[in-house]
Parts: C-alpha cells; sequence; structure tokens
C-alpha cells in the first residue's frame, strides 16, 4: 500500500477517471432536453454537448445528493480506510492529485470512485483540497476539513493525514467497542421476551386444558402464570401496538427536542455498567479529538467546539462547551473543567501538567488512551459475563413457568378428585 505507483501507471489512471455531470438546455429543434454525460471534466462535457447541438442551460457534476441514492453507502469506516492509504501514499512522495486518481480508479464502492473523481476534479481546476471536501459534509465533517486546511497552511498535508488517519481509526475502534458493549444486553432482552413469549402462547395453554379437566383449586403460582397467558393472548396486538407507538413517539420526540435528548443522555450515564462505559467513552472522545486538533495546530478555542460535537452525550457536550467559554475569558483550562465537576480529577490534573509543561497535546492523547484501554476492558468483561447471564435469565424465566405448570402434577393426589 506504501509503493509509490510509477508515472505510466498513474497516467493510465488518470486516463480512465470519468465524471458524470447531469445537464439540461436546448437541441436543435429548440425543445427542452436533458441528461447526463461522462466527462474527464467540466469543458469536455459542455464541448461534447455543443458537438452534439445542445445549448447547455445548466450543468453540474454528479454529487452527494446522487451519490445517496446509489446502492452502496459510503460508511465512516470507508473514511478512515482512505484517510489511511492517503496518509500512507503521500509520505510515500505520491502528490495528493495523483493518490486521488489511483484511489478512485481501484476502490470497489461506486459512490467512492464517483466522490474521489470528483475531489479530484475540483482539486485539478485550483480549488484546495479542504473546500473540495466540504462538497460531502457527510463524509468529511468540518474537524476534517478544519485539520485539511491547516496542512495547507502549513504544507504538512502528509502529516495531518496521518494524524486524522489515526483520530479516525481511534474513533471507529470506540465506536465499534460501544456497539459491542450495548450489542449484549440487547441480545438477552430480546432473547428473553421470544421464549417467554413462546412459552405463555404455546405452551402454558396446553397445560391449562389438562388443568382444566381436573376440575381442582390450583396453587397460586400456576393460577398467576396462567392468567399472564390468557392475558397475552387475548391483549397481545394491544402490548405490541403499545411499544410500536411508544417507540414512534420517542423517536420522534428525540429527533425534535432538545430535552428528550439531553434527559436520555442524562439517563444513560446513571445506567449501571454500561454507564460507566459511556462515560469513559465520551472522555476517551474528548481527549482524543482535542489532541489531535492541538496538534495540528487549530485553536484551542476551535478545539473545544469539535471536542463537545464529538463527546456524543449531551451532558459532556455542555460541559465541554461551558469549558470554552470560560477559556475565552482567559481562565485556564483544567480549571474550567474543574468548575463542570463531570471531569475526574485524574484528567483534569493531566491537562493542568500538560498546560504547564506546553505539552498538552501529548498529555490528552495519553488520557485518551487510558480511557480507550479501560472501554476495551470493560467491553471483554463483559462479554465474558454475558454468557452465564443469559443462562440465569433464561433459567429463571423457564424454570419458573415450568416449575409453575408442574406444580399441580407434582401435587396429583390433592387435585384429581
Amino acid at each position: 500500500m506504501a509503493i509509490a505507483p510509477q508515472p505510466a501507471a498513474i497516467n493510465k489512471t488518470k486516463a480512465k477517471i470519468t465524471l458524470v455531470f447531469l445537464w439540461s438546455g436546448l437541441n436543435r429543434k429548440g425543445q427542452s432536453v436533458s441528461g447526463e454525460i461522462k466527462a474527464e471534466n467540466l469543458s469536455q462535457a459542455k464541448a461534447e454537448l455543443i458537438r452534439q447541438g445542445i445549448v447547455v442551460k445548466k450543468i453540474r457534476r454528479q454529487t452527494e445528493s446522487v451519490l445517496a441514492q446509489m446502492g452502496q453507502s459510503i460508511k465512516p469506516m470507508d473514511i478512515a480506510v482512505l484517510t489511511r492509504q492517503i496518509a500512507t501514499m503521500l509520505t510515500a512522495g505520491v502528490p495528493l492529485v495523483q493518490t486521488l486518481q489511483l484511489l478512485a480508479s481501484s476502490h470497489d464502492k461506486k459512490p467512492m470512485r464517483v466522490m474521489l473523481a470528483n475531489i479530484c476534479s475540483e482539486i485539478e481546476s485550483g480549488i484546495p483540497p479542504s473546500r473540495a471536501l466540504r462538497q460531502y459534509p457527510r463524509q468529511f465533517d468540518d474537524l476534517y476539513c478544519d485539520l485539511v486546511a491547516s496542512g495547507e497552511q502549513s504544507g504538512a498535508l502528509d502529516a495531518i493525514f496521518n494524524r486524522i488517519a489515526i483520530y479516525r481509526e481511534k474513533a471507529e475502534a470506540l465506536k465499534s467497542k460501544i456497539k459491542k458493549a450495548m450489542f449484549y444486553p440487547a441480545t438477552v432482552l430480546i432473547v428473553s421476551i421470544v421464549v417467554t413469549a413462546i412459552l405463555l402462547l404455546y405452551v402454558v395453554p396446553e397445560f391449562d386444558k389438562i388443568f382444566k379437566s381436573f376440575g381442582a383449586e390450583l396453587p397460586a403460582f400456576t393460577r398467576m402464570v396462567i392468567n399472564m397467558s390468557n392475558f397475552v393472548q387475548s391483549n397481545w396486538y394491544i402490548a405490541v401496538g403499545a411499544i410500536i407507538a411508544f417507540s414512534f413517539f420517542y423517536i420522534h420526540s428525540y429527533r425534535r427536542m432538545e430535552s428528550v435528548r439531553d434527559n436520555t443522555d442524562k439517563f444513560i450515564l446513571r445506567l449501571p455498567i454500561f454507564g460507566v462505559i459511556l462515560q469513559k467513552a465520551a472522555l476517551a472522545r474528548y481527549a482524543r479529538t482535542l489532541s489531535t486538533t492541538f496538534a495540528a495546530g487549530l485553536p484551542l478555542i476551535d478545539g473545544l467546539i469539535a471536542a463537545a460535537g464529538s463527546s456524543g452525550n449531551a451532558v459532556y457536550r455542555k460541559a465541554i462547551l461551558s469549558v470554552r467559554n470560560e477559556v475565552m475569558s482567559g481562565m485556564q483550562m483544567n480549571i474550567a473543567m474543574r468548575t463542570t465537576k463531570v471531569f475526574p480529577e485524574m484528567v483534569i490534573q493531566m491537562v493542568m501538567i500538560g498546560e504547564e509543561s506546553g505539552s498538552l497535546d501529548d498529555m490528552l492523547s495519553k488520557v485518551a488512551g487510558i480511557y480507550e484501554q479501560q472501554v476495551d476492558d470493560a467491553v471483554d468483561a463483559l462479554s465474558s459475563l454475558i454468557e452465564p447471564l443469559i443462562m440465569v435469565v433464561l433459567g429463571i424465566l423457564i424454570g419458573g413457568l415450568i416449575i409453575a405448570m408442574y406444580l399441580p402434577i407434582f401435587d396429583i393426589g390433592k387435585v384429581v378428585h
């Protein structure tokens, strides 16, 4: 991956790259027509349309709105891998335009090929790389573009792309760990609901038919389970409808109302085990983002804005924005962090040492590494506990229902007249 391609290979690659342009205009008969055309650049596309006798009124490149409609979507991990590839090739001495040309021609996803070809075309026309990337905000956020812009100003794009690659790789690894931690309790919950529903809908009613033939008083536990089964059979659609309605209302409110999002984030942080994991993940994101931006030469104020956006939790986002406001007024960052009362003392002390020694980016990087490792360890510990947890939960559910159904049989001498 780090081997620089030969010039001949690069030229061949360049010849193969084509862009798609959407156009509208008038044909030779004066009729309104529209369509799309493939060309290496805008000038070539216009020349081809003129040759066909088209009077062009509008022409634009196929951009993100079209990419979103394609079969394969561009995922964050794709951007992380792409960034690492760009960093490697720039370090090897391959120019950025040629790097993008090579990657565009060899990528297996069509949206990526189109996007990279468009970006390459923009850069070739004289637009700075950071501005070319800003045309795709879903793939390249403000932090990404700001870091690239700082690399343009310093003339160290290879180093900047390497920093971005590390940041993206760490962020995706952390996101994967959080998803893994959330997957386990969801698995236990779903399996428990499915098993319980099957027993109540299909197994318990069969026992109920047998017990009715006994014509005797059933144990209280057995009656409770049978009544529960009858309720589920009669009202399962109400329960399902209520769950769907609540989910729809909650999701709608979560997207529209900031107070719902904030309260949800506060509640999540109070959860046992998972709340601790999410707190450590938020601290890791904060430290990693701030370390990357500070080392890249971005102002601390801008870095705090980026860190607030990447924290992933409203509690920490508001705390970081509060720190930013205090820093803007002249307060040291470690003191501002202490006033929020959400940052652990260890993090505050590391920041204080970094500020005093002039190595804030290095200290924040160490903090990020510590918390990323703690998240990793916590998820691994949760993974090792999930199997016995599933066995215990299912054992209680299934065992309880079986005991309830067999209590009358165990006491059959008293039940049957």
